[in-house]
Protein backbone atom coordinates (compact mmCIF):
# COMPACT_ATOMS: atom_id res chain seq x y z
CA UNK A 1 0.00 0.00 0.00
CA UNK A 2 1.22 3.48 -0.83
CA UNK A 3 1.99 5.14 2.50
CA UNK A 4 2.74 8.46 0.77
CA UNK A 5 -0.94 9.02 0.04
CA UNK A 6 -2.66 10.67 3.01
CA UNK A 7 -5.59 8.86 4.59
CA UNK A 8 -8.98 9.49 2.98
CA UNK A 9 -10.17 11.32 6.10
CA UNK A 10 -7.36 13.87 5.85
CA UNK A 11 -9.31 17.15 5.33
CA UNK A 12 -7.18 18.16 2.35
CA UNK A 13 -7.64 14.79 0.66
CA UNK A 14 -11.38 14.74 1.46
CA UNK A 15 -11.79 18.11 -0.26
CA UNK A 16 -9.70 16.96 -3.23
CA UNK A 17 -11.83 13.81 -3.65
CA UNK A 18 -15.06 15.81 -3.43
CA UNK A 19 -13.82 18.35 -5.99
CA UNK A 20 -12.39 15.70 -8.31
CA UNK A 21 -15.73 13.90 -8.56
CA UNK A 22 -17.91 17.03 -8.34
CA UNK A 23 -19.61 15.63 -5.25
CA UNK A 24 -22.15 17.45 -3.15
CA UNK A 25 -23.66 16.17 0.08
CA UNK A 26 -27.10 14.61 -0.17
CA UNK A 27 -29.15 15.87 2.73
CA UNK A 28 -31.84 13.28 1.93
CA UNK A 29 -29.32 10.51 2.68
CA UNK A 30 -28.01 12.11 5.85
CA UNK A 31 -24.49 12.41 4.45
CA UNK A 32 -21.94 13.95 6.82
CA UNK A 33 -18.31 12.99 6.26
CA UNK A 34 -15.96 12.65 9.22
CA UNK A 35 -12.59 14.34 8.76
CA UNK A 36 -10.79 13.46 12.01
CA UNK A 37 -8.55 10.43 11.53
CA UNK A 38 -8.01 9.90 15.26
CA UNK A 39 -11.75 9.57 15.85
CA UNK A 40 -12.03 7.05 13.02
CA UNK A 41 -9.20 5.02 14.53
CA UNK A 42 -10.90 5.18 17.92
CA UNK A 43 -14.13 3.84 16.39
CA UNK A 44 -12.27 0.85 14.98
CA UNK A 45 -10.50 0.38 18.32
CA UNK A 46 -13.86 0.45 20.14
CA UNK A 47 -14.93 -2.48 17.95
CA UNK A 48 -11.62 -4.24 18.70
CA UNK A 49 -11.31 -5.09 15.00
CA UNK A 50 -8.61 -7.62 14.12
CA UNK A 51 -7.72 -10.25 11.53
CA UNK A 52 -10.21 -12.52 13.30
CA UNK A 53 -13.09 -10.35 12.07
CA UNK A 54 -15.18 -9.88 8.95
CA UNK A 55 -16.81 -6.44 9.17
CA UNK A 56 -19.95 -4.99 7.63
CA UNK A 57 -20.10 -1.23 7.14
CA UNK A 58 -23.20 0.77 6.23
CA UNK A 59 -22.87 3.98 4.22
CA UNK A 60 -19.11 4.16 3.57
CA UNK A 61 -19.37 7.57 1.87
CA UNK A 62 -15.98 8.18 0.26
CA UNK A 63 -14.34 5.40 2.29
CA UNK A 64 -12.77 7.22 5.26
CA UNK A 65 -13.95 4.79 7.96
CA UNK A 66 -13.79 1.83 5.56
CA UNK A 67 -10.07 2.44 5.08
CA UNK A 68 -9.37 2.33 8.81
CA UNK A 69 -11.42 -0.88 9.20
CA UNK A 70 -9.69 -2.49 6.20
CA UNK A 71 -6.26 -1.91 7.75
CA UNK A 72 -7.18 -4.18 10.65
CA UNK A 73 -9.96 -6.57 9.56
CA UNK A 74 -9.76 -9.82 7.64
CA UNK A 75 -12.35 -8.48 5.18
CA UNK A 76 -14.91 -5.70 4.84
CA UNK A 77 -18.26 -5.54 3.08
CA UNK A 78 -19.52 -1.97 2.71
CA UNK A 79 -23.15 -1.30 1.71
CA UNK A 80 -23.62 1.98 -0.16
CA UNK A 81 -27.01 3.21 -1.40
CA UNK A 82 -25.76 6.29 -3.33
CA UNK A 83 -24.68 5.20 -6.82
CA UNK A 84 -22.69 8.43 -7.29
CA UNK A 85 -20.22 7.14 -4.71
CA UNK A 86 -19.50 3.76 -6.32
CA UNK A 87 -16.77 5.02 -8.70
CA UNK A 88 -15.32 7.14 -5.89
CA UNK A 89 -15.07 4.10 -3.59
CA UNK A 90 -13.60 1.98 -6.39
CA UNK A 91 -10.84 4.59 -6.57
CA UNK A 92 -10.24 5.48 -2.91
CA UNK A 93 -10.37 1.88 -1.68
CA UNK A 94 -8.36 0.36 -4.55
CA UNK A 95 -5.32 -0.23 -2.28
CA UNK A 96 -7.42 -2.57 -0.10
CA UNK A 97 -8.21 -5.90 -1.79
CA UNK A 98 -10.02 -7.09 1.34
CA UNK A 99 -12.88 -4.60 0.75
CA UNK A 100 -16.05 -5.34 -1.24
CA UNK A 101 -18.48 -2.48 -1.91
CA UNK A 102 -22.08 -3.58 -2.45
CA UNK A 103 -24.65 -1.22 -3.99
CA UNK A 104 -27.54 -1.95 -1.62
CA UNK A 105 -30.00 -0.29 0.72
CA UNK A 106 -29.38 -2.00 4.06
CA UNK A 107 -33.10 -1.89 4.92
CA UNK A 108 -33.91 -3.89 1.79
CA UNK A 109 -30.83 -6.12 1.75
CA UNK A 110 -30.82 -9.83 2.54
CA UNK A 111 -27.90 -9.59 4.95
CA UNK A 112 -27.70 -13.35 5.53
CA UNK A 113 -27.30 -13.91 1.77
CA UNK A 114 -24.74 -11.12 1.39
CA UNK A 115 -22.68 -12.53 4.26
CA UNK A 116 -22.67 -16.01 2.75
CA UNK A 117 -21.62 -14.56 -0.62
CA UNK A 118 -18.87 -12.25 0.64
CA UNK A 119 -17.46 -13.79 3.84
CA UNK A 120 -15.84 -17.19 4.36
CA UNK A 121 -17.76 -18.12 7.51
CA UNK A 122 -14.57 -18.63 9.52
CA UNK A 123 -14.42 -15.24 11.25
CA UNK A 124 -16.41 -13.19 13.76
CA UNK A 125 -19.07 -10.97 12.19
CA UNK A 126 -18.91 -7.36 13.36
CA UNK A 127 -20.67 -4.23 12.19
CA UNK A 128 -19.01 -0.81 12.29
CA UNK A 129 -20.75 2.22 10.80
CA UNK A 130 -21.59 5.90 10.93
CA UNK A 131 -25.38 5.68 10.63
CA UNK A 132 -27.53 8.39 8.99
CA UNK A 133 -29.40 10.16 11.79
CA UNK A 134 -32.79 10.05 10.08
CA UNK A 135 -32.97 6.23 9.89
CA UNK A 136 -30.75 5.16 12.79
CA UNK A 137 -33.49 3.30 14.68
CA UNK A 138 -34.96 1.39 11.69
CA UNK A 139 -31.46 0.26 10.68
CA UNK A 140 -30.59 -0.85 14.19
CA UNK A 141 -33.82 -2.82 14.59
CA UNK A 142 -33.31 -4.36 11.12
CA UNK A 143 -29.86 -5.55 12.21
CA UNK A 144 -31.14 -7.03 15.48
CA UNK A 145 -34.02 -8.76 13.69
CA UNK A 146 -31.79 -10.13 10.91
CA UNK A 147 -30.85 -13.29 12.81
CA UNK A 148 -27.15 -12.58 12.25
CA UNK A 149 -24.93 -13.54 15.17
CA UNK A 150 -23.07 -10.23 15.49
CA UNK A 151 -20.18 -10.44 17.95
CA UNK A 152 -20.10 -6.65 18.17
CA UNK A 153 -21.97 -3.69 16.68
CA UNK A 154 -20.24 -0.31 16.94
CA UNK A 155 -22.12 2.61 15.44
CA UNK A 156 -22.00 6.36 15.47
CA UNK A 157 -25.37 8.01 15.94
CA UNK A 158 -27.03 11.09 17.36
CA UNK A 159 -25.95 11.44 21.00
CA UNK A 160 -29.54 11.54 22.24
CA UNK A 161 -30.37 8.21 20.55
CA UNK A 162 -27.21 6.59 21.90
CA UNK A 163 -28.22 7.65 25.40
CA UNK A 164 -31.56 5.88 24.91
CA UNK A 165 -29.83 2.66 23.86
CA UNK A 166 -27.64 2.63 26.97
CA UNK A 167 -30.26 3.96 29.41
CA UNK A 168 -31.02 2.25 32.72
CA UNK A 169 -34.60 1.47 33.86
CA UNK A 170 -36.20 4.39 35.68
CA UNK A 171 -34.28 7.07 33.77
CA UNK A 172 -35.78 9.62 31.39
CA UNK A 173 -33.97 8.16 28.37
CA UNK A 174 -35.14 4.57 29.02
CA UNK A 175 -37.80 3.41 26.56
CA UNK A 176 -38.92 0.71 24.16
CA UNK A 177 -35.72 1.10 22.11
CA UNK A 178 -33.62 0.58 25.25
CA UNK A 179 -35.47 -2.67 26.02
CA UNK A 180 -35.36 -3.93 22.41
CA UNK A 181 -31.60 -3.43 22.19
CA UNK A 182 -30.71 -4.57 25.71
CA UNK A 183 -32.73 -7.75 25.24
CA UNK A 184 -30.16 -8.75 22.61
CA UNK A 185 -26.96 -6.89 23.50
CA UNK A 186 -24.99 -5.22 26.26
CA UNK A 187 -24.82 -1.52 25.39
CA UNK A 188 -22.32 1.16 26.39
CA UNK A 189 -21.44 4.61 25.09
CA UNK A 190 -17.73 4.61 24.24
CA UNK A 191 -17.16 8.32 23.55
CA UNK A 192 -18.78 11.51 22.28
CA UNK A 193 -17.99 12.94 18.83
CA UNK A 194 -18.40 16.75 18.50
CA UNK A 195 -20.34 18.06 15.51
CA UNK A 196 -17.34 20.21 14.52
CA UNK A 197 -15.43 17.24 13.02
CA UNK A 198 -17.97 16.64 10.22
CA UNK A 199 -18.35 18.08 6.75
CA UNK A 200 -20.99 19.44 6.49
CA UNK A 201 -21.44 20.10 10.20
CA UNK A 202 -24.64 18.57 11.66
CA UNK A 203 -26.76 20.35 14.26
CA UNK A 204 -26.00 17.99 17.15
CA UNK A 205 -23.13 16.01 18.65
CA UNK A 206 -22.78 12.30 18.01
CA UNK A 207 -21.82 9.34 20.16
CA UNK A 208 -20.14 6.01 19.54
CA UNK A 209 -22.12 3.17 21.07
CA UNK A 210 -20.75 -0.33 21.51
CA UNK A 211 -23.20 -3.25 21.47
CA UNK A 212 -21.75 -6.62 22.46
CA UNK A 213 -23.52 -9.94 22.27
CA UNK A 214 -24.75 -10.89 25.73
CA UNK A 215 -22.70 -13.63 27.38
CA UNK A 216 -25.89 -14.74 29.12
CA UNK A 217 -29.08 -13.80 27.30
CA UNK A 218 -32.17 -13.18 29.44
CA UNK A 219 -34.86 -15.84 29.39
CA UNK A 220 -36.48 -16.14 25.97
CA UNK A 221 -40.13 -15.02 25.93
CA UNK A 222 -42.56 -17.74 24.88
CA UNK A 223 -43.87 -15.48 22.13
CA UNK A 224 -41.24 -13.00 20.94
CA UNK A 225 -43.68 -11.11 18.68
CA UNK A 226 -46.02 -10.59 21.63
CA UNK A 227 -43.09 -9.54 23.83
CA UNK A 228 -42.12 -6.83 21.33
CA UNK A 229 -45.72 -5.55 21.08
CA UNK A 230 -45.96 -5.45 24.88
CA UNK A 231 -42.74 -3.45 25.18
CA UNK A 232 -43.76 -0.96 22.52
CA UNK A 233 -47.27 -0.63 23.97
CA UNK A 234 -45.97 -0.09 27.51
CA UNK A 235 -44.21 3.09 26.37
CA UNK A 236 -46.98 4.30 24.05
CA UNK A 237 -47.96 7.05 26.49
CA UNK A 238 -44.91 7.63 28.66
CA UNK A 239 -46.69 9.73 31.25
CA UNK A 240 -49.41 7.13 31.77
CA UNK A 241 -49.19 4.17 34.13
CA UNK A 242 -48.39 0.67 32.94
CA UNK A 243 -52.02 -0.23 33.69
CA UNK A 244 -53.42 2.46 31.38
CA UNK A 245 -51.09 1.45 28.58
CA UNK A 246 -52.00 -2.22 29.00
CA UNK A 247 -55.69 -1.34 28.67
CA UNK A 248 -54.93 0.53 25.44
CA UNK A 249 -53.04 -2.51 24.21
CA UNK A 250 -55.35 -5.35 25.26
CA UNK A 251 -58.78 -3.79 25.84
CA UNK A 252 -60.89 -2.37 28.63
CA UNK A 253 -63.66 -4.95 28.94
CA UNK A 254 -64.25 -6.29 32.45
CA UNK A 255 -63.05 -9.83 31.74
CA UNK A 256 -59.75 -8.68 30.21
CA UNK A 257 -59.13 -6.21 33.04
CA UNK A 258 -59.78 -8.90 35.66
CA UNK A 259 -57.33 -11.23 33.94
CA UNK A 260 -54.69 -8.51 33.64
CA UNK A 261 -54.99 -7.57 37.30
CA UNK A 262 -54.48 -11.20 38.25
CA UNK A 263 -51.45 -11.48 35.95
CA UNK A 264 -49.82 -8.36 37.45
CA UNK A 265 -50.42 -9.71 40.94
CA UNK A 266 -48.92 -13.08 39.98
CA UNK A 267 -45.72 -11.51 38.62
CA UNK A 268 -45.55 -8.98 41.48
CA UNK A 269 -45.70 -5.86 39.29
CA UNK A 270 -47.59 -2.85 40.61
CA UNK A 271 -50.09 -1.71 38.00
CA UNK A 272 -49.61 1.94 39.03
CA UNK A 273 -45.95 2.09 37.96
CA UNK A 274 -44.82 3.27 34.55
CA UNK A 275 -43.25 1.04 31.91
CA UNK A 276 -39.92 2.83 32.29
CA UNK A 277 -39.48 1.16 35.70
CA UNK A 278 -39.49 -2.38 34.27
CA UNK A 279 -36.30 -4.22 33.39
CA UNK A 280 -35.93 -6.45 30.33
CA UNK A 281 -36.44 -9.48 32.59
CA UNK A 282 -39.64 -7.92 33.99
CA UNK A 283 -41.04 -7.51 30.47
CA UNK A 284 -40.22 -11.14 29.63
CA UNK A 285 -41.99 -12.36 32.79
CA UNK A 286 -45.00 -10.15 32.14
CA UNK A 287 -45.22 -11.18 28.48
CA UNK A 288 -45.16 -14.89 29.33
CA UNK A 289 -47.76 -14.48 32.07
CA UNK A 290 -50.10 -12.61 29.72
CA UNK A 291 -49.68 -15.29 27.05
CA UNK A 292 -50.36 -18.03 29.61
CA UNK A 293 -53.55 -16.20 30.64
CA UNK A 294 -54.72 -16.09 27.03
CA UNK A 295 -54.42 -12.29 26.81
CA UNK A 296 -53.42 -11.14 23.33
CA UNK A 297 -53.19 -7.77 21.63
CA UNK A 298 -56.26 -6.29 19.97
Amino acid sequence: MNNEIPDIANPTRTRAIMESYGLTFKKSLGQNFLTDINILKNIVAAADVSQDDDVIEIGPGIGALTEQIAKRAHSVMALEIDDRLLPVLADTLSPYPNVKVVHQDVLKADLQKLISENFDGKHNIKLVANLPYYITTPILMHLLDSGIDFATIVVMMQKEVAERLAAEPGTKAYGSLSVAVQYEMDSEISFIVPKTVFVPQPNVDSAIIVLNKKAIKPAQPKDEAHFKKLVKGSFLHRRKSLWNNLQSLYGKDAETKDKMEQVLENVDINKAIRGEKLTVADFVRLSDALVNAGITTK
